[in-house]
């Protein structure tokens, strides 16, 4: 018997690593899943990756864009008739500077994918399990949001935002019983850290990684699976009386 038997999952961000990692895992574990993503080719490699037929539902959509996230829980909502399970993981990293040399374009595009995509997931999805009168959300920040980084004040800022937004759902949430927590990964192996690598030393990615990864504890990145496996638990009714905290998966990094 799985963790997320006859379990409606959607998971945004979900041709990222992290995502299909989840998308695996809560399959395995007995959930029908929804992938949303911007990128609609990536969701067709995606749902072609995960081989798993109609237990995979594809939509693509504008995190940012409160219509599109309307329309994509308006179809999970007609094609499964309830969202148990929500992901909200879609997020960007931006361009790596100090903030003397930022653009207030990046810094307000960072904030737009990474705090209001997050806000509008929340707005929609909420409902339809307070509706339901139960739900799990998790919401991905980073162990930005919980320091500071040099280089990455748009980013930073969004992350902890995140945070914020977690504990005030989380609140308004608990009532109708649906728990809202956030996780807050180190790097993770990926493209995203080939693009933070290349930002922070032009020419250099792999330098700056192995002094990324010296700041790790456990000495490496996280890989995605490592994720998803904490995604799961926050997920599943093994952790039915978690909700508003925030759970670092960091290799050690905390205990710095």
């Amino acid at each position: 018997m799985g963790k997320l038997d006859d379990k409606v999952a959607v998971i945004t961000g979900g041709s990222g690593e992290i995502g299909k990692a989840t998308a695996k895992l809560f399959l395995q574990e007995g959930a029908t899943v929804a992938l949303v993503d911007v990128n609609e080719d990536a969701l067709k490699d995606a749902k072609e990756e995960l081989n798993a037929g109609d237990t995979v539902m594809t939509l693509t959509a504008d995190v940012t864009k409160e219509e599109d996230v309307s329309n994509y829980v308006e179809k999970v909502i007609d094609a499964h008739g309830r969202i148990d399970v929500f992901f909200n993981n879609a997020g960007i990293e931006g361009k790596v500077a100090p903030i003397v040399e930022q653009s207030l374009e990046n810094f307000q595009n960072v904030l737009n994918v990474n705090v209001n995509g997050v806000f509008l997931g929340l707005k929609y999805v909420m409902k339809e399990m307070m509706n339901k009168g139960s739900g799990s959300i998790i919401n991905t920040s980073s162990v930005a949001g919980l320091m500071g980084s040099p280089g990455v004040a748009p980013y930073v800022t969004s992350k902890h935002g995140v945070i914020g937004l977690t504990k005030t759902a989380a609140l308004e949430g608990a009532p109708s019983n649906v728990r809202v927590n956030s996780i807050h990964p180190s790097p993770v192996e990926g493209r995203m850290m080939r693009s933070l690598e290349e930002g922070m030393n032009p020419g250099g990615g792999e330098e700056a990684k192995q002094k990324q990864m010296s700041a790790i504890p456990l000495q490496r990145y996280a890989e995605s699976e490592d994720i998803a496996k904490l995604v799961l638990f926050l997920a599943s009714d093994d952790s039915q009386f978690i909700s508003g905290s925030q759970y670092r998966i960091d290799g050690g990094m905390g205990a710095t």
